[in-house]
């Protein structure tokens, strides 16, 4: 496919003409002219996403679809190129979805055990400020005695609190999950309004400080992003 073209297309207009082939060449194409070193070392992370992902799916599309976007959307639409930040973009899922994969352990030994041993493996393959992003954007183990939605923007609060590069891949996933709601079936669209919709109100808030390490025309077309996600919100939980 042109390569023109395809760096002009929407990312989920690639998804849905070319599927992840397209989003792995459109991957490549934004990679072209980073440093030999940076290069090679977002590959290994897609190539560690990409294996352990290998299986999972977002209900109409592979899941690694969706991780591809997030880090794409990282570089062309907030003009991020940080090697660091990028790869835990790719692998943000890693820890939560695939703890005993990646540490080479056995299931069952405890969700702590199993993610602090996750976290280290990151940190030994990528670094520790890779692991330790990917950490702040992996969810607990929920209290199954409260709500599962209310725990979870609770933990999105507190931990982009603390890490304002956290929230540069927390954006970028919840606007996968929020603008691209229309892209999925009504049910899980349904769903997944009800649990991002209240979290709209603090990410524009976050994404708004100035020590939020974004541009100004990033941080706008994050919060032109965030009423379009709202918009749609809307449309599905009150038409």
């Amino acid at each position: 496919m042109a390569s023109r073209m395809l760096l002009s297309m929407p990312l989920h207009a690639i998804t849905e003409v070319y599927g992840e082939a397209g989003l792995r060449d459109r991957f490549a194409l934004e990679l072209a002219d980073f440093p030999a070193a940076d290069r090679a070392r977002l590959e290994d992370a897609l190539a560690l996403a990409s294996k352990l992902h290998a299986d999972d799916r977002r209900v109409r599309e592979p899941y690694l679809n969706h991780l591809l976007r997030v880090a794409i959307r990282i570089m062309r639409y907030y003009g991020v190129r940080d090697p660091d930040v990028l790869a835990a973009a790719l692998l943000h899922d890693a820890v939560e979805d695939h703890p005993a994969e990646l540490a080479g352990l056995p299931e069952g030994l405890g969700h702590d055990v199993l993610t602090e041993a996750a976290v280290a493996e990151l940190a030994r393959q990528f670094g520790p400020r890779v692991a330790e992003l990917v950490r702040s954007v992996t969810n607990p183990e929920y209290d199954p005695e409260r709500d599962r939605h209310e725990q979870y923007r609770e933990h999105v609060a507190e931990s982009l609190e603390r890490d304002p590069w956290a929230r540069v891949i927390k954006v970028s996933d919840f606007t996968d999950n929020g603008v691209g709601v229309i892209h999925t079936t009504f049910d899980k669209a349904h769903s997944s309004a009800i649990k991002y919709r209240p979290l709209v109100p603090k990410l524009r808030e976050l994404v708004g400080r100035p020590d939020t390490p974004l541009s100004v025309t990033a941080k706008d077309h994050i919060l032109d992003q965030l009423d379009l996600a709202e918009e749609r919100f809307a449309a599905i939980l009150d038409g």
